[in-house]
């Protein structure tokens, strides 16, 4: 009976990790980082950052691929192995999936999206061609996007994680994406 739940935990496990390795291992790798500063300093807007959200977007869709591993070594498992370890990998899996696809139905979108690195390269423009002040340098903070130099408040957005390297080292940073699945520490205001 211990041995069973044992087994199961340990699939439940490679089924929740399993889709997340892209964004957990791609982001933290030195070269991926190169133009970034450590969190949590605040990135200026750049075509760099841009390219970071679109690639962390690809790679939370790539996750759907990297769930049907486990997916498929579960349903192995389950009938030809250990059922309790395989039923743990299909369970978790199988939800995960669930989870990814549910956001084209109505539920909550990825923390990284196409319209996220839209609004950050409109805010890019914008700054270029009708400036806040005299020397503007937007950058993207926690809870919004704002100028450097004024402070003005460029747009509402809080950044979500964005899997740079962080002052606390790769377990707590992982630990923390996997608790907030890459989702912002705040909400976006709504104007209603």
């Amino acid at each position: 009976m211990f041995e069973s739940i044992i087994l199961f935990v340990i699939g439940a496990f490679i089924g929740f990790i399993s889709p997340r390795l892209p964004v957990l291992m791609i982001t933290r790798a030195k070269g991926f980082n190169y133009h970034f500063p450590h969190h949590p300093e605040p990135i200026s807007l750049s075509p760099h950052l841009t390219q970071r959200v679109l690639h962390l977007r690809a790679f939370y869709w790539l996750g759907l691929v990297f769930a049907l591993i486990p997916l498929a070594a579960g349903y192995v498992s389950l009938v030809w192995g250990s059922a309790a370890l395989g039923f743990g990998m299909w369970l978790s899996s199988g939800w995960s999936v669930i989870n990814k696809l549910q956001t084209f139905i109505g539920g909550n979108p990825p923390a990284w999206t196409y319209e996220m690195a839209i609004r950050l390269q409109v805010v890019m423009n914008i700054s270029k061609q009708d400036p806040c002040c005299d020397f503007p340098e937007p950058e993207w903070q926690l809870t919004a996007v704002r100028c450097a130099s004024c402070n003005i408040t460029l747009d509402e957005m809080p950044r979500p994680d964005l899997g740079r390297k962080r002052s606390d080292g790769i377990i707590m940073g992982s630990i923390r994406m996997l608790a907030s699945d890459g989702h912002p520490i705040v909400s976006e205001q709504s104007n209603d």
